[in-house]
């Protein structure tokens, strides 16, 4: 049998706008990502959601709880869909790691699926911990239609894998809006149709520029 599963980004939070590295860092929601949120679950009002998780992060959590808000549906925490480890970047500008850190970045921005910076993770050993989260959560509502909070970074890598994308170039080739919805149907054994990618026509017209939020190969 087939789970729908609407995959989501968590809206905007306060280091947002200030382009730093917060993948472990517990940046709160700002009154703008609470906006995008409300605003989704507007959207997804008349839809049947049998359950939700959320990475436990509260941007996740609050975001996740706003757009179910008014149903009797606990938001479930799932600590393998939490966001990448940045390591010592962590709530350091995209500039400042750059300056102190260039031979380190470059490697990175070459190859961010088997290469972290010091004390992080790279992009396969999130992969290794969200992809079994994601397809457990499949497993246990067939046919049903599930809500899924989670992160920039592992979004792109789930939705990579699932997929077939090269994943050395994620950063490169997927992008991932503040509260963007991506649906997917997927089946038991994980074979997936994407329906919808990184969608945000609930609170804008069109996504953002890509600019700044991917690597420099884009630019």
């Amino acid at each position: 049998m087939t789970t729908r599963v609407y995959l989501v980004r968590h809206g905007a939070t306060v280091l947002t706008a200030e382009d730093r590295y917060a993948g472990a860092a517990d940046a709160a929601l700002s009154d703008e990502g609470r906006r995008q949120a409300t605003a989704l679950g507007r959207r997804l009002a008349a839809e049947p959601i049998a359950a939700v998780y959320a990475s436990p992060m509260s941007r996740t959590m609050d975001t996740a709880g706003a757009i179910v808000e008014g149903r009797p549906l606990p938001v479930t925490p799932v600590p393998a869909l939490k966001e990448t480890d940045h390591g010592h970047w962590e709530q350091k500008t995209r500039v400042e790691v750059k300056t102190r850190f260039p031979e380190e970045y470059a490697r990175w921005e070459r190859d961010p699926f088997t290469f972290a910076p010091s004390g992080g993770e790279t992009g396969l050993q999130v992969l290794a911990r969200a992809l079994p989260a994601f397809l457990d959560i499949v497993g246990r509502h067939p046919g049903a239609a599930v809500l899924v909070v989670s992160h920039k970074a592992t979004i792109r890598l789930v939705i990579g894998h699932l997929l077939g994308v090269e994943l050395r170039g994620y950063r490169d080739r997927l992008d991932q809006s503040p509260c963007g919805l991506n649906i997917l149907d997927v089946q038991e054994d994980g074979t997936s149709r994407l329906v919808l990618f990184n969608d945000v026509s609930h609170y804008a017209t069109v996504p953002g520029p890509s600019a700044g939020r991917l690597s420099p190969w884009w630019a």
